[in-house]
């Protein structure tokens, strides 16, 4: 017999990619060149010449074995080192490989964090506004994801929420800064307030509450916003990284687990992520992607375009009456809608070839997301879609 949870999630799919597969049904129609698809958060800048430059080098130069061989189950060993001593360098932690886990993308990543801290029963908070696909990594692990409710006012996190909501049954905290969906970088005082809270509340329930920090986005920063390292706050934080946003390759699936070096059994933690991969098949990430991004740690693809395109929507939208938290990073902007229902709203824009998500999966009804990954001159263009949809339906 086929497991009944799993069959029940074909209805309810995500609500990114349905709108992501109306976009490319609809461009079919009218060219894709005029659908404002404001979707899905595909990376839309190319990859660094160096990262190029060095598979094309592996390629032409290393034997077929130690490009596609599979790797060790804690990740290949240069590889590890190269990434502690990048993190070390830039955060002044004492990484070493023994603290680092190579995983297949942040997924990979969380998938491992999850395992390692909770039992079936057991909870982890995170905060709203969120990414959707939180609730299927940790609900199919048996463990349950609270949501604390969002602080519409900035975005940060709301500590009265969470202050209520932290019980003796919350293993992990999971946060993601910068944010998707809102944009928004999480300040040195609200982690340092987290950490006090989570030191405190450990003291209190005689076991450790894990922060578990979500950072794919972590080097997409705007100017004059500062974008702190979660892991100098807490000792007992498990980053988990992805390469995908920060080099533009989301297809390659790489990324890693680190331990804080100064966390209870950080060693043990990563080396049971090992075991973790023999239950769930992430084991062993592609060889010669690791080796890849090993040699351009400290290089990212041509990020600047997605503070062009924040700033041209921020100005429009804030111009047209909405109300809208300035993002600090990520490619992500997160607006109140014009009415209450955002999913309507999200609805009335289609017929104007703008596709909107509604905030409502992630934990903020009545705001609605747009992924500004795509080309300037296409923001551009779309603004004047954006002008006519609220003239005409809101202002009418």
């Amino acid at each position: 017999m086929l497991v009944q949870k799993y069959r029940d999630m074909l209805s309810g799919k995500s609500v990114i990619r349905e709108l992501s597969e109306f976009a490319t049904a609809r461009g079919q129609e009218i060219g894709y060149e005029n659908v404002y698809d404001f979707s899905l958060g595909n990376p839309s800048v190319p990859a660094p010449r160096e990262f190029t430059g060095a598979m094309m080098g592996m390629l032409r130069d290393m034997g077929a074995n130690e490009l596609h061989g599979y790797s060790p189950s804690l990740g290949i060993t240069s590889v590890r080192e190269a990434v502690a001593a990048s993190l070390e360098k830039r955060f002044g932690l004492p990484y070493r490989k023994e603290h680092i886990f190579m995983a297949v993308g942040a997924a990979g990543a969380l998938a491992h964090a999850f395992r390692l801290v909770t039992e079936p029963g057991d909870e982890i908070l995170t905060f709203a506004p969120f990414f959707p696909e939180y609730h299927p990594y940790v609900d199919l692990t048996g463990a349950k994801l609270k949501v604390v409710p969002p602080d519409t006012e900035n975005f940060q996190i709301h500590f009265g929420k969470l202050e209520e909501m932290l019980t003796d049954k919350v293993m992990a905290v999971l946060i993601n800064t910068p944010n998707n969906p809102s944009g928004v970088v999480y300040s040195a005082d609200t982690l340092r307030r987290l950490a006090d809270l989570l030191r405190t509340k450990s003291d209190e329930y005689k076991h450790p509450i894990y922060l578990i920090s979500d950072e794919p986005y972590r080097e997409i920063v705007f100017a004059g916003v500062e974008a702190p390292c979660v892991s100098q706050f807490y000792d007992n934080t498990v980053m988990c990284y992805s390469f995908s946003k920060s080099l533009s390759i989301p297809g390659e699936r790489i990324g890693y687990v680190a331990v804080n070096p100064r966390c209870r059994d950080a060693v043990d933690m990563v080396n049971m992520c090992g075991q973790i991969s023999r239950g769930i098949g992430h084991n062993c990430p592609p060889s010669m992607i690791q080796l890849a991004v090993a040699q351009v740690l400290d290089k990212t693809a041509d990020l600047s375009v997605y503070e062009t395109n924040m700033n041209l929507l921020y100005h429009e939208l804030t111009a047209l009456g909405f109300f809208c938290v300035k993002p600090g990073g990520t490619f992500y902007i997160f607006p109140r809608a014009l009415e209450e229902d955002a999913k309507a709203f999200c609805r009335k824009a289609l017929k104007y070839d703008l596709i909107l998500v509604p905030g409502d999966s992630f934990g903020a009804p009545g705001y609605f997301r747009m992924a500004y990954c795509i080309d300037t001159e296409k923001v551009e263009r779309s603004l004047g879609a954006l002008r006519k949809f609220v003239a005409e339906v809101y202002k009418g």
